[in-house]
């Protein structure tokens, strides 16, 4: 997809400052550390628009970025974030429930998960609960790049075991030092947002 503008609007931290409007969108969720900026940036053709960071669980709002003036992607706070305090931790995961629960726009979840390690029991959790709410999910399975290519469908299927995976979601082996996966990670999102 050619990204002919690609903004940051808002960084929400509350229900009511989540955009109206009609356009779709998806969110990108994944632990702290999985390479959601990285992401963000390499699939936007956007060097420093999502901020990376040294420090996990730097991202405690939901950051919507408004794309070709048709969609969002959501950017939620990374799960597994150790070093936050129980009361923010609950403080975020009540906007996120509100979020997931009640967004009319949201029309599938991009869940990014590190290809060389089996799936952490906050990556299966995520999975079980976003299937619990029926949404849509596609996995990226990032930093591909660190894994020899002749490997990486044993890694997939460690991925889909351990998510007792579900045949209706779809897998992208992705990587953004190569950019590899980048034009299959669009096509599959933009099947979520627009059925195309």
């Amino acid at each position: 997809m050619k990204i002919n503008s690609a903004e940051i609007v808002i960084s929400a931290a509350k229900p009511h400052q989540f955009p109206a409007g009609p356009f779709p969108e998806v969110a990108l969720s994944g632990r702290s550390n999985v390479g959601k900026s990285s992401f963000i940036n390499t699939v936007l053709s956007r060097k420093g628009l999502a901020r990376t960071s040294q420090r996990p669980g730097k991202t405690q709002t939901l950051n919507f970025y408004f794309i070709n003036e048709r969609f969002h992607f959501v950017d939620v706070p990374g799960y597994g974030y150790a070093k936050v305090s129980k009361s923010e931790r609950e403080a975020w995961g009540k906007v996120m429930e509100i979020y997931f629960q009640e967004r009319e726009q949201l029309k599938g979840v991009v869940q990014l998960i590190d290809i060389r390690h089996k799936p952490t029991e906050d990556d299966v959790m995520m999975y079980e609960w976003l299937k619990y709410h029926k949404h849509p999910v596609l996995i990226i399975a990032t930093k591909a790049d660190k894994v020899p290519r002749g490997k990486w469908d044993k890694h997939v299927k460690q991925i889909k075991e351990h998510l007792k995976f579900q045949q209706e979601d779809s897998v992208v082996v992705f990587s953004s030092e190569t950019g590899y996966g980048k034009d299959k990670a669009w096509k599959e999102m933009t099947k979520l947002m627009f059925g195309e």
